[in-house]
């Protein structure tokens, strides 16, 4: 969670107007259950009369109302109403004092409406006035009584007076000659016309927080491809080593994806989901039910259900990622290898481990999966319990008058956006952890230390002149992690103009010794030089644009020949393209295709052959015309005439250049100016053919078991 949080970083006023447009969401959200609290309790029960206090009162209700209130409440009473009109009927001066005004003729409204209804009371408005008069009793005695008497309703009282208060309202506009469906019909609606507006705000509200979340989580997204594939396109081969190539997609792909869908959940149903359940336990409590316990008991159930969902799938969640990494790993190999996995006929043996791998998968996904299926019936049932305990023991406080039937639907409501509140939270809290995973996965990469950096101050310019004059001095070096070194004390020097050659059995370090020219690995022990210049001492860019390189697996990508020739960079003209093609042998082949130089090239140039391939990747390095060319056995997949004629032209055009091939054949190098003989990584031999084959018992077997008799007596000719 904590590095998925760290990925905001940069979003900061996103994500607070997202968090702003969240309250603005709530606060609707939270309010049309009181607005339909409204519409049952005032609009359809109460005729659409609000409040106890009337807007408009007759002059002789005025009067019978003064005999059940205070001498200093009559006043009050009588400056809120003014009879402008002069025809009797007292309108209120200021629509904003209604609610003060309403608790003042609360008590009063309610008495008299039951005292002027011989159903509800035995004694008369005018036995009062009588005894009042007669000296019989005073009014603060008369008052005392209707006091004591309200206060033993208890807790009832409130809602008790307000509801006969407002029955006293609508008699007494009726004794006006108003239309009580006239006023119920317009506040109808009027609250129905506010509902919605909040609907319509709260809908605009989650577009806009819906779009913001999407453009930040998938910004977010793109940053982290961006920042991985760069930290990936800096990794020498100790990093990649580190790291499969299934491992570095999976977390390139799927990975970033899981980060993307919960972060696009974290900003609109993790920081939405608290607020409504606190502003939903704020309104509860608002209600004054007295039910605010079902709550609280279905809020502690839901979280222990969570909790122990969560510790049973957590552990699965963490083996998810690495069971996908696995599954890619597989199937790379399987599509990478089909031709030998056909050769061999050994189908079944790996669709057997494909399947253990996806079955893996599989069960694992499955597992996962019922948790969360195996939730979403418990959360039901805890809702729908939550509901029906909710009408049970509200339908007992309708009865008894403490609540009405609209408040009851709204704590009803409310119950349910506080439960689909955690409950919101409980479903992130399953997908979180896979989540959180793959975070951890990302900043493992993009957190590597890369073994091989840019010096502070490079010295790019004493090499931007350079004749490409390559120097080893008491080289040693040691892949990560191994025992021992895999080349050991090289002392040689690589002249411009001249070819040198190294050649050896196989696992000797030929190639290792190749890689450390570009500083794909740096040496151990020792140094080499550019120029008089440690490699080490320019940028690594410097350093590989004065450089050629043809691997030992000839590597196209996918596009066209065009493409591929000219991928050393931007300024290689298509004379140089065809020059370098020419030169590599490989004009014949691409004329023979329909769209010569724009002939489509699949991926990892699978749609030509190996010794197409080879020449390919010799024509990629010659178009770049570089100071320093690097074979690594580049010639293994040509046959012997190509092989001739391709190192012939080769040689016209390198005459200036510093060429250093790796061969497994005598034949390639009998012409190279210096031969390093390797064994076990280190050199037991340098110098031309025919001081090899003086001198170097190991380069003599290698002849031997490679050349005839013939051309071992021609002294060096080459084939």
């Amino acid at each position: 969670m904590k590095n998925i949080l760290k990925f905001l970083k940069g979003s900061e006023l996103t994500v607070l107007l997202i968090v702003l447009l969240l309250f603005l969401q709530a606060y609707c959200d939270l309010s049309l259950p009181n607005y339909t609290s409204k519409l049952i309790n005032v609009g359809l029960q109460q005729n659409g009369i609000e409040y106890a206090a009337p807007n408009t009162i007759r002059e002789e209700t005025m009067q019978a109302l003064e005999l059940f209130m205070p001498d200093e409440d009559v006043a009050t009473f009588n400056d809120a109403y003014s009879d402008e009109d002069g025809d009797g009927i007292y309108s209120l001066k200021n629509p904003k004092d209604i609610e003060a005004v309403s608790n003042l003729l609360a008590m009063p409204e309610s008495v008299y409406f039951q005292m002027s209804n011989t159903e509800y009371s035995e004694v008369s408005i005018e036995d009062i006035e009588t005894a009042i008069n007669m000296g019989l009793m005073t009014k603060e005695q008369f008052l005392d009584g209707i006091n004591e008497k309200i206060a033993s309703y208890g807790n009832l009282n409130e809602s008790y007076l307000n509801q006969i208060a407002v029955a006293f309202v609508a008699s007494e506009y009726e004794g006006q000659g108003l239309e009580l469906e006239t006023i119920r019909n317009h506040y109808l609606y009027t609250v129905g016309f506010k509902m919605i507006l909040m609907t319509l705000f709260m809908s605009i509200t989650a577009i806009v927080t819906g779009y913001f979340a999407s453009k930040t989580s998938a910004k977010i997204g793109k940053t982290l491809r961006e920042s991985l594939y760069s930290k990936v396109m800096k990794f020498t081969n100790a990093e990649m080593e580190k790291y499969s190539t299934a491992s570095l997609i999976t977390r390139s792909t799927n990975d970033i994806q899981q980060v993307q869908m919960v972060i696009g959940m974290i900003l609109r149903m993790v920081a939405y989901a608290p607020i409504l359940a606190i502003f939903g336990i704020i309104r509860v409590v608002q209600t004054r039910s007295g039910m605010s316990w079902i709550i609280v008991v279905a809020v502690i159930t839901l979280c222990a259900l969570v909790g122990i969902l969560v510790a049973i799938a957590m552990p699965k969640f963490k083996q998810m990622q690495k069971l996908v990494d696995n599954l890619n790993l597989v199937s790379r190999e399987i599509l990478t290898g089909i031709m030998p996995i056909r050769a061999f006929t050994r189908e079944l043996h790996e669709q057997k481990r494909f399947e253990k791998a996806n079955k893996d998968l599989y069960n694992t996904q499955i597992f996962t999966n019922r948790a969360m299926n195996f939730m979403m019936p418990i959360m039901m049932f805890i809702m729908n319990g939550v509901s029906l305990l909710i009408v049970w023991v509200g339908s007992g406080r309708v009865d008894a008058g403490a609540i009405q039937v609209g408040d009851l639907t709204a704590f009803i409501t409310y119950s349910m956006v506080i439960v689909m509140s955690f409950l919101m939270l409980s479903m992130i809290s399953i997908i979180l952890p896979r989540a959180g995973v793959a975070a951890d996965r990302i900043v493992e990469v993009l957190n590597t230390d890369i073994s091989l950096n840019d010096p502070k101050e490079a010295r790019d310019e004493e090499i931007k002149n350079s004749k490409g004059r390559i120097a080893f001095t008491e080289v040693s070096f040691a892949y990560p992690g191994a025992a021992s070194y895999a080349l050991e004390n090289l002392t040689f020097t690589a002249e411009p103009g001249q070819v040198t050659a190294i050649v050896g059995s196989t696992g000797c370090g030929k190639s290792t010794l190749l890689n450390l020219i570009p500083r794909f690995f740096d040496v151990t022990e020792g140094s080499i030089t550019l120029d008089g210049v440690d490699i080490r001492e320019v940028t690594q860019n410097a350093l590989r644009s004065k450089i050629g390189y043809v691997p030992q697996k000839g590597m196209l990508f996918s596009g066209t020949i065009e493409s591929n020739i000219k991928y050393g960079g931007e300024a290689i003209s298509d004379e140089d393209m065809k020059d370098a093609a020419s030169i590599a042998q490989a004009e014949e082949f691409i004329n023979e295709k329909e769209e010569k130089y724009a002939s489509t090239i699949a991926q990892e140039g699978s749609n030509v052959s190996g010794g197409q391939r080879q020449r390919l990747s010799i024509a990629r390095a010659i178009a770049k015309k570089p100071q320093i060319y690097l074979f690594d056995d580049s010639f293994s997949a040509l046959d012997y005439k190509t092989d001739l004629k391709l190192r012939s032209e080769l040689m016209k055009r390198t005459q200036d250049s510093t060429v250093i091939i790796v061969a497994q054949r005598i034949s390639t190098i009998l012409h190279a100016d210096k031969i390093l003989c390797m064994d076990d990584g280190k050199i037991v031999g340098q110098g031309t053919h025919q001081e090899l084959m003086k001198s170097c018992k190991t380069y003599m077997e290698i002849a031997k078991s490679q050349l005839s008799e013939r051309e071992l007596s021609e002294n060096g000719g080459a084939l």
